[in-house]
């Protein structure tokens, strides 16, 4: 009786180290880890949307990007357009995903060419966003 009530309670542990414990260790220990290497050959600008009114009110949106060598997002990163004074926010941080926001205004019926920086580095591409009044 004896053997009977160790071999069960015996599978009850296997059991409950196979079914919960190890798999909470394992995943634990294979997360990913978060990228902080700045790749600026595959960091990117992108138009959201890069024609508004020049009205002072209307915004173009322009996102960046910021990615490591395996297009992972770092975050983190300090990131700044320049290229239009009236940039909202001067200067972002990137989230967990690596992507900031950033939103432009003008009176001026013009075309602006916006270039990124991120941590003071220049990004090898840029955008450009258009104001007209039609």
């Amino acid at each position: 009786m004896l053997t009977v009530v160790v071999v069960v309670v015996s599978m009850a542990v296997v059991y409950f180290l196979a079914s919960y414990l190890v798999p909470k260790v394992l995943v634990t220990l294979t997360k990913a880890a978060p990228a902080y290497k700045v790749s600026v050959a595959n960091s990117r600008i992108i138009g959201e949307k890069i024609l508004a009114k020049a009205d002072g009110k209307d915004k173009n949106i322009v996102n960046v990007f910021v990615l490591d060598s395996a297009d992972k997002g770092v975050p983190g990163r300090k990131v700044a357009l320049t290229g239009i004074e009236s940039i909202f926010p001067q200067g972002a941080v990137s989230d967990n995903e690596g992507k900031t926001s950033f939103s432009m205004t003008s009176i001026e019926e013009k075309q602006y060419k916006i270039q990124a920086t991120v941590d003071g580095i220049q990004l090898p591409g840029t955008i450009k966003v258009t104001f007209r009044n039609e």
